[in-house]
């Protein structure tokens, strides 16, 4: 379904951070390999054990796995995430392909101006997720979020950050809130929590591969119009 001023206007509007927000150049994949050859000296490349939009503890389990022939203990999951977290740090600001995405700080001030709150909802750790939008200077725009540090599982993640916002907005339901991301694993955990799903073509994915996946609402990128969003609201 495309988007049009028919659509209600959300009251929340959730957003993947990776392909969605920002494209960090691989600034990630590095990190984790650092993380790996600085604790254990071996080699690990994330894109060969794990998919797009896999939380952060799913690709760690699964690359550990992978690559060290064995289960990780949970200790060894906590440090890896902070030898992760520490070069990830590093890198973010020094990657040279780095670029916040079309059409995000434009939406996110209109949605703010129409008075829409604003979370996250990320596969990534929260430390992560929130370390991947300073170059972009977007922290400022969200007031809240659930992450991949929150749960492994991306539809637990969504139905936290609804039960997050409705601290605030007490009559909230799940059809008032959208959820915005760029893989069918997005998709899927929107409609898992009865939430709206916006799935945006910034990824690895096309506009005809989130529609087959089940998406709402389908933009190509963040510079068409968002759903709910009135042509007045600028």
């Amino acid at each position: 379904m495309t988007p049009s001023n028919e659509a209600a206007t959300p009251v929340v509007v959730l957003f993947d951070v990776d392909e969605t927000l920002v494209h960090t150049g691989d600034s990630g994949a590095r990190s984790w390999t650092a993380a790996f050859e600085t604790l254990y000296g071996v080699a690990a490349d994330i894109g060969e054990h794990s998919a797009a939009g896999e939380t952060d503890p799913q690709v760690a389990r699964e690359t550990f796995c992978a690559v060290l022939h064995r289960d990780p203990s949970d200790n060894e999951l906590a440090r890896l995430y902070a030898e992760y977290l520490l070069h990830l740090a590093e890198d973010i600001g020094a990657s040279p392909s780095y670029r916040i995405l079309s059409g995000v700080e434009k939406v996110l001030l209109r949605l703010q101006k129409a008075g829409v709150m604003l979370g996250l909802v990320s596969g990534a750790m929260e430390g992560a997720a929130r370390t991947k939008l300073v170059p972009a200077n977007l922290n400022r725009f969200f007031i809240f979020g659930a992450y991949g540090s929150d749960s492994p599982n991306r539809a637990e993640i969504v139905s936290i950050a609804i039960d997050k916002a409705a601290q605030v907005h007490k009559e909230l339901s799940p059809e008032q809130v959208y959820v915005v991301g760029d893989t069918p694993l997005d998709v899927a955990a929107a409609s898992a929590s009865g939430a709206v799903s916006v799935a945006v073509a910034s990824g690895h994915y096309t506009v005809g591969e989130l529609l087959t996946a089940g998406g709402f609402h389908v933009l190509a990128s963040l510079e068409d119009e968002f759903p709910g969003l009135r042509t007045e609201v600028q």
